[in-house]
């Protein structure tokens, strides 16, 4: 199912759009503004080395967990991601956005629709598909042009599916890998969704709401607000599904 059927907007953000903070791309706040200085504090006046310094940080500091609250502004800001600990990729992806912001370099948001054929059942059924709507990655404007990288498996969940985790040399695109280390198809991206200087928010959720159901997204916020914030599941102790 398309999620073009809701017709989303597509944005295409110039380099200068992208190098001031919003209210959830945070890149003034203290704990960003310091984590930024203390991780380069070795690569000033490159651009791309910084970039995959960043990287790391927002990919292995911040555990990919999809059952993380999704609904509120609050829940993908930076600064709250940080202390947070654990988020799934959109949030990681505005964490390393801030963080390249905070460096200096025009950092964006991109998204689109992935089909995950390396997953936990759970998972899967907690979402009622294999499709994941809105998957997010960040691009750099380095060298004069965009870059595109994307955080969202920390080393730990990489090594738990058999995937080597996923590098980023400031100056290649670096996305989610075809194949898993046993030569099984890991990710395909389905649909491209465009770049954005902020997160839209609205739209994410719209899109969830028409491919996995009104009903099934409402229980989810339902079920984050009855347990004031958190949904106890295990990501990282649930089958993990081979095909």
């Amino acid at each position: 199912m398309s999620v073009q059927n809701t017709s989303l907007p597509i944005s295409d953000p110039p380099p200068e759009g992208c190098l001031g903070p919003t209210d959830m791309i945070d890149s003034r706040h203290p704990a960003i503004v310091s984590l930024v200085q203390t991780t380069l504090a070795a690569a000033a006046g490159d651009p791309a080395l910084q970039a995959a310094k960043l990287y790391e940080v927002a990919r292995d500091s911040i555990w990919y967990d999809p059952y993380t609250p999704f609904y509120r502004p609050e829940h993908y800001r930076a600064s709250s991601v940080l202390q947070r600990g654990r988020a799934f990729c959109i949030p990681k992806a505005v964490l390393l956005c801030a963080l390249g912001r905070a460096a200096g370099i025009p950092t964006r948001l991109g998204f689109a629709t992935v089909r995950n054929h390396l997953a936990t059942q759970q998972l899967i059924d907690y979402v009622g598909s294999d499709l994941f709507v809105y998957h997010g990655f960040v691009e750099f404007h380095i060298e004069e042009r965009w870059v595109k990288a994307t955080p969202a498996f920390n080393r730990e969940l990489c090594r738990r599916h058999g995937v080597a985790p996923l590098t980023f040399d400031g100056r290649n695109d670096s996305i989610f890998q075809p194949y898993n280390t046993e030569n099984k198809r890991f990710m395909e991206y389905v649909e491209d969704h465009g770049t954005f200087s902020d997160v839209p928010l609205e739209s994410i959720l719209e899109a969830w709401k028409w491919v996995y159901g009104r009903r099934r997204v409402l229980s989810w916020i339902e079920a984050f607000e009855a347990g004031r914030g958190g949904i106890q599941r295990d990501f990282y102790g649930e089958t993990v599904l081979r095909t």
